[in-house]
């Protein structure tokens, strides 16, 4: 049980905690992050015109800052003191996930359902950061809080999965009732051909590297269109949209079809375009 936790992280903790006092101060400086970060969220997704999302991570913001004040309250009764934030002697593992981070500002198509997956994420990272130091402190008071810690954190765990099945609920609602006919949509073999056709676009004027790695991109994108023809459906505007936002609904509706395959030879075909398409989403969007 340990080990399926301790992966959840990047990385194993740098050091353990022998002391109430580090402790606290180590949870108050994660959670006042885990605040901070969410509050940016907050502000760039309203700079960008997307009010439901500036909610979601509004909202999010929020329900980090009652965790702070959670954290001091129980500092003061168990110490006496406040959280000391020089006590902190270690960067903890990465629990905010730098990827999906990057995303949520970057990304065209990010919904409130997806904000909220990458939120339970991060709460599962913080759940597996407390367990993996309860289970390895040196102290007992630190082990028995370090556990409590990690209650704490299953609990949020919870509440947001009951969010994200709202959202889920709410947008797969929204899109039934806007449910067009297959005359309407774009097959994804259509639109591999069409992100192939605007790689080998823009591969034209590039030399190097840089240029060489969009023809084999174009290469595969036409290859990956002959494989999964018209076995999926989706916008008709999307053939008129760029080549990072055609890459991302792509790899989005392979994982999302994988969800949903039963037939194994399916399952393995739409999760082997779904890596392609992630890795390629990817190196498009390093170019800035």
């Amino acid at each position: 049980m340990l080990l399926s936790r301790t992966l959840l992280l990047n990385s194993e903790p740098a050091g353990n905690l022998h002391s109430l006092d580090e402790m606290f101060a180590l949870a108050n400086a994660m959670e006042q992050e885990a605040a901070d970060r969410y509050s940016e969220f907050a502000e760039e997704m309203q700079r960008q015109g997307r009010r439901d999302l500036a909610k979601v991570f509004a909202d999010l913001a929020a329900a980090e800052r009652e965790h702070v004040d959670s954290v001091v309250k129980w500092s003061h009764a168990r110490t006496g003191r406040a959280p000391d934030a020089s006590l902190v002697r270690w960067q903890p593992p990465e629990t905010f996930d730098p990827i999906a981070a990057a995303e949520i500002e970057r990304s065209r198509l990010m919904t409130p359902y997806r904000a909220l997956s990458m939120a339970v994420r991060n709460e599962e990272r913080a759940f597996a950061f407390w367990s993996y130091l309860a289970a390895y402190s040196d102290s007992a008071e630190v082990k028995t809080a370090a556990e409590a810690m990690a209650r704490e954190e299953l609990g949020h765990v919870a509440t947001l999965r009951k969010e994200r099945r709202r959202a889920y609920h709410r947008e797969t609602d929204a899109r039934r009732a806007s449910a067009v006919s297959p005359g309407d949509t774009a097959t994804a073999g259509e639109l591999e051909h069409r992100l192939a056709g605007l790689l080998g676009e823009m591969a034209a004027p590039r030399r190097g590297p840089q240029g060489d790695r969009m023809r084999e991109l174009a290469q595969e994108a036409a290859m990956m269109a002959n494989d999964i023809g018209d076995l999926m459906r989706l916008p008709a505007a999307l053939p008129q949209a760029d080549a990072p936002v055609i890459a991302e609904a792509l790899a989005d509706a392979y994982l999302d079809q994988a969800e949903r395959a039963a037939e194994p030879g399916q399952l393995d075909l739409l999760q082997r375009l779904a890596a392609q398409a992630i890795s390629r989403l990817a190196w498009l969007r390093s170019l800035g």
